[in-house]
């Protein structure tokens, strides 16, 4: 199981770097959403306040975290959300366009996999635990 941990952590590293690498190089050209569309006014917000730099700032880090198998949980706390804005984006602002595209569907599962890989990492969080009687959580009382 960790080879096929590996090689998912890697593939969903590698196409994080690689989108994130593409955008903050300028190595190709981005064609511009069609003029007046919800993409286009978010691409507008997006770009000249430096909120897409943040982002795919943050793809290259997420991405070359869960390629690392000693940091993948963490880089899988970096990329789920933006995963997440991703998949919203098809959904609220294409109006579902793109939605079941192979690469997205690859993204997801990738990182459910690793999601579920990783799960007694994240056990915790849900973890629910008894809450300490009222004298113990005030000192003074």
């Amino acid at each position: 199981m960790r080879i096929v941990a590996a090689i998912a952590g890697g593939l969903l590293g590698l196409v994080f770097v690689m989108s994130g690498v593409v955008v903050l190089f300028r190595l190709v050209p981005m064609p511009p959403p069609p003029e007046g569309t919800p993409a286009a006014l978010l691409m507008g917000a997006f770009v000249p306040t430096g909120y897409l730099t943040f982002v795919k700032v943050l793809e290259v880090v997420g991405g070359v975290l869960v390629a690392v198998p000693r940091w993948r949980n963490l880089g899988l706390l970096v990329l789920g959300p933006i995963l997440v804005n991703i998949l919203a984006f098809h959904l609220f602002i294409m109006g579902g366009e793109g939605l079941f595209s192979p690469m997205l569907i690859l993204l997801v599962a990738l990182a459910l996999f690793l999601l579920w890989d990783g799960r007694h990492a994240f056990a915790g969080l849900v973890v629910r635990r008894p809450t300490p009687p009222a004298t113990e959580l005030n000192p003074m009382s």
